[in-house]
């Protein structure tokens, strides 16, 4: 007896979709809005386990039932019932936003790497416009006063032991150092400074 009265009541609710959706062919906002108020939590439910986020489940609800609303004249009675018609949609909406957002995080990760090497491209480029102002700056000092630098930086010579290798007094080669080291600065300020562009 309890099985008769279930299958009577979905046959009604059956009977009830199905004017709903001749209802909504017709443009009845109020058969959308009942619509809406019988399956709305099925198909929550249903977009929240396949998108396994709630705003993201809401949207899709929402999305699938303005579908619905537009897709009304498609739906075909003998084919399916109005409640396993709104889940496809909801199921199709779903596995669309997963698919988005996929597609959304690839575009996301591959812009990140894509910017992380311009930013090393970039580093690398101002690294070896420096070195190369260094070295133009070094090539440019008279010979007493590269020779002084190359055995303090390369070999890291005190200035005594310059004084000792070259055979000059330690007072000469430590202005000779000073005279470099300034003569370097002055190139360097001036190569190293960003350029003005003309307006």
């Amino acid at each position: 007896m309890a099985q008769a009265a279930v299958d009577v009541a979905e046959d009604e609710i059956r009977d009830t979709d199905a004017q709903l959706m001749w209802r909504l062919r017709a443009g009845d906002e109020g058969a959308l809005g009942e619509l809406y108020d019988r399956h709305a939590s099925l198909a929550f439910g249903l977009a929240l386990r396949i998108v396994r986020d709630r705003a993201a489940a809401e949207e899709v609800v929402q999305d699938s039932f303005l579908t619905l609303w537009r897709q009304a004249a498609h739906y075909a009675p003998d084919r399916a019932t109005c409640r396993s018609w709104i889940c496809t949609i909801v199921r199709s909406r779903a596995i669309d936003r997963l698919r988005r957002s996929a597609s959304k995080e690839a575009r996301d990760a591959q812009l990140a790497d894509d910017l992380a090497g311009l930013c090393d491209t970039w580093q690398l480029a101002d690294e070896s416009l420096r070195a190369q102002a260094v070295h133009r700056a070094v090539e440019s000092l008279p010979q007493e006063q590269r020779q002084v630098l190359e055995l303090a930086y390369f070999l890291g010579l005190s200035q005594t032991e310059i004084s000792e290798r070259t055979g000059a007094p330690l007072g000469t080669v430590k202005g000779r150092t000073r005279l470099a080291l300034q003569r370097l600065r002055t190139e360097l300020a001036g190569a190293t400074q960003p350029e003005e562009v003309e307006r």
